[in-house]
């Protein structure tokens, strides 16, 4: 019994000594905890990043003092690989357009008569086309060079006689539509490649978008002939093409 109370007052003793240096620790470790906090925030602040325009400007200031009169004034981070790949798609570009013009003459003739076709694929011709253009703008921007390749002539004449010529030049339309869609896709990943978001953000907002639903739309119109066949089907989906897209005639 004795032993008991000199161990319970020894317990009572060491208590009032001891709960202050913890609460000192406590205190310390809390302060500790402050200063590694305002030490981050002060690394992350404003005021702490150091701008020196001079001293960075320096290396780009050198480089466009020194640069030749036939240089790209312009020209920042474009690789070589992305102004090839910009060229490829504009010549990808004017020889669909090609294709349609040819198309377009072939379905204004007497003897074919299908003017909602033929302005359907003026159309066409016209919009890739401004792709091109947009592309080549995209190259001046970026400082690039516009090369011109060589287009082959197009077949001149789209007549079937198993499939029809309708359906034989919108199979046709399909397939190009689908692979400059590819082609498109390529050229966001040579983008990609070289971590140029202006690039990617160009490809996606000016042409892919419009150029998957130019696909569906080809799609479509190859679906509907295939259903209604030759002769009078045609004839229908004619006038429907010519309501949406005129009769192609230059006024």
């Amino acid at each position: 019994m004795v032993a008991q109370q000199v161990s319970s007052w020894l317990t009572a003793q060491a208590l009032p000594r001891t709960a202050p240096a913890v609460r000192c620790q406590a205190r310390e470790r809390s302060a500790a905890i402050q200063r590694r906090t305002r030490a981050k925030q002060h690394a992350l602040s404003p005021a702490s990043v150091h701008f020196q325009p001079a001293k960075e400007v320096g290396p780009v200031l050198e480089s466009v003092a020194h640069a030749d009169s036939s240089d790209s004034f312009a020209r920042v981070g474009w690789h070589v690989d992305c102004e090839a790949a910009v060229n490829e798609q504009i010549n990808v570009e004017l020889t669909v357009s090609y294709v349609y013009l040819a198309m377009y003459s072939f379905f204004h003739r007497d003897n074919i008569a299908l003017p909602g076709f033929s302005a359907m694929f003026k159309a066409g011709h016209e919009e890739e086309r401004d792709h091109a253009l947009l592309l080549m703008d995209q190259q001046s921007k970026r400082g690039g060079r516009v090369q011109l390749h060589t287009l082959l002539p197009p077949q001149p004449d789209y007549s079937n006689s198993e499939k029809g010529e309708a359906l034989y030049a919108s199979e046709l339309a399909l397939s190009l539509e689908k692979l400059n869609f590819q082609k498109l896709r390529h050229l966001h990943e040579v983008g990609e490649r070289h971590n140029d978001a202006q690039l990617c953000d160009f490809v996606e907002r000016e042409l892919l978008e419009e150029q998957a639903q130019a696909v569906k739309d080809a799609a479509e119109l190859v679906a509907r002939l295939r259903r209604v066949g030759r002769g009078l089907g045609v004839y229908e989906v004619d006038l429907e093409l010519r309501e949406r897209y005129g009769d192609g005639v230059q006024n």
